[in-house]
């Protein structure tokens, strides 16, 4: 007997964990399965992924000087 199928609903309310890898192994292959074989759940993990590669990539880009002098500023008017 194979893996159970998990159901679109249960792919998109676990996908924040399957991207963390949060989840055993036995329901991540279930997961990983079911993307691929459907395409929105497959393009919604792309979303996912694609969104958080370039949020922490931006995590790392350093703020400008003008920046710093400008909340250096704010900060002191308070």
């Amino acid at each position: 007997m194979g893996a159970r199928e998990p159901s679109c609903e249960e792919v998109i309310r676990r996908l924040f964990a399957y991207l963390d890898g949060e989840l055993n192994s036995a329901t991540e292959e279930e997961i990983a399965h079911h993307l691929t074989r459907c395409r929105d759940c497959f393009s919604r993990a792309e979303f996912e992924r694609r969104l958080r590669a370039r949020v922490a990539e931006a995590g790392t880009v350093e703020a400008p000087e003008r920046l710093h002098h400008r909340l250096r500023q704010l900060l002191d008017e308070f």
